[in-house]
């Protein structure tokens, strides 16, 4: 901190005060106009614009309410959301979810000064306990907060937006280049199973396979602990979800008594999840037990060919999880893929479109890898111009090379 900025606290220098309890009554949300934000909206409101996501709530359900004005500061308190430290400035009026903190400025502060210097907060260093994950007002008011006059905090205000527009600016173009990389490998993959080849044949998944249907999990309720802590892996459907094409970790395990009532499955068997993450692929790099809620596929390989298989079914996944939608749970069943059918070149071609897609495969996680470097490196630079600014060592935006 630079000579001539003075310390205080949060509560000294601003109004810290929370949001509305949400009306229950699902009529105070029909036809609505006044935006009532949550703490999942946090990170949503965007300059000059309302997000369209946002409950709104009618004239009837406001009555009650506090308006709050543009220019005030929202931090979650309470919930999952307060671990991921979202600040944001509200750059509209609108009503405000009581599991958000409210802060705004007096006077001697510019309120874009108290949210750039709140960023920098951890929420973590708040809490007492973070197995709870929730603030008291009192633990924001606390926070203390350095700053110079007025005049000086708007001049540092003026530098960090033109810098952080930078910032946003390259953030956005990495994000485009990401997504035009992995697009262009679903477009090679869609075309490749779309255009079928001369001598392409018709054929279930059941057809290509030695053993075709869903894993076994019979024991209720399935989380008694008797079944688990053996040497036997369990795969859920989250494992085959998070795996990148094989599927190499495990968090559980099944021992003799979960074994039992379950079936393993050998290594490279190729996974579907038809319940909760629909459609998502994934083959075994061991041998492991898997719930109902996973199809198994032991290709025969003299028919198919079993990363040729796995992909197909990603080429397939859009029209798969089309098919779950409509019930309360999104889910697929083993039904879904009886009738099925799958387009199979011989054996040799499947093998020669799997090296092609494999290779294509590497040069887009090569860039994927890239853009997400260039992503966390942005994102360590917007700390970092934080951390000078608030030493007080932010003299002029030309010192800020992008």
């Amino acid at each position: 901190m630079r000579a001539g900025w003075d310390v205080k606290e949060l509560g000294e220098v601003t109004i810290v005060g929370a949001g509305n309890s949400a009306p229950q009554k699902k009529e105070l949300f029909i036809n609505g106009e006044f935006p009532f934000i949550r703490t999942s909206d946090v990170g949503k409101i965007r300059k000059g614009a309302i997000n369209s996501s946002f409950d709104y709530l009618n004239a009837e359900g406001i009555k009650k309410l506090k308006l709050f004005k543009k220019g005030t500061i929202l931090f979650p308190k309470s919930g999952a959301s307060t671990f991921l430290n979202h600040r944001v400035i509200m750059d509209i009026d609108g009503y405000v979810s009581s599991h958000l903190a409210t802060i705004k400025s007096k006077e001697i502060l510019e309120d874009r000064f108290v949210w750039y210097y709140l960023i920098l907060i951890d929420a973590k260093d708040l809490m007492q306990d973070i197995a709870y994950p929730s603030l008291k007002l009192s633990d924001i008011k606390q926070i203390p907060i350095s700053f110079p006059p007025l005049k000086e905090q708007q001049r540092i205000v003026a530098i960090l937006d033109k810098t952080f527009a930078a910032i946003e600016k390259a953030k956005a173009n990495a994000e485009q280049n990401l997504k035009n990389a992995n697009e262009l490998f679903e477009s090679y993959l869609q075309n490749v199973f779309s255009t079928k080849g001369e001598g392409w044949e018709e054929k279930t998944l059941e057809q290509i396979s030695d053993v075709f249907g869903r894993g076994k999990s019979k024991h209720r309720p399935r989380n008694d602990k008797k079944l688990y802590g053996g040497k036997y892996p369990f795969i859920q459907t989250g494992d085959i979800r998070n795996c990148n094409h094989f599927v190499r970790s495990y968090s559980q395990t099944y021992n003799e008594v979960g074994l039992a009532q379950s079936k393993l499955w050998p290594k490279g068997t190729i996974c579907i999840t038809i319940a909760a993450n629909i459609a998502e692929t994934g083959v075994l790099d061991f041998d492991a037990c898997f719930p109902d809620s996973v199809i198994g596929i032991v290709v025969n390989k003299k028919l198919a060919d079993i990363d040729f298989v796995e992909y197909l079914l990603q080429s397939f996944k859009v029209n798969l999880q089309a098919l779950s939608k409509g019930s309360a749970q999104d889910n697929i069943n083993l039904g879904t893929f009886k009738d099925k059918m799958f387009p199979f070149p011989s054996v040799d071609e499947q093998k020669i479109i799997v090296h092609k897609l494999n290779v294509l495969l590497a040069e887009t996680k090569k860039l994927a890898a890239n853009y997400q470097q260039k992503l966390a490196d942005l994102e360590e630079l917007k700390k970092s111009v934080l951390q000078k600014a608030f030493k007080g060592e932010l003299k002029t935006e030309k010192e800020l090379i992008l």
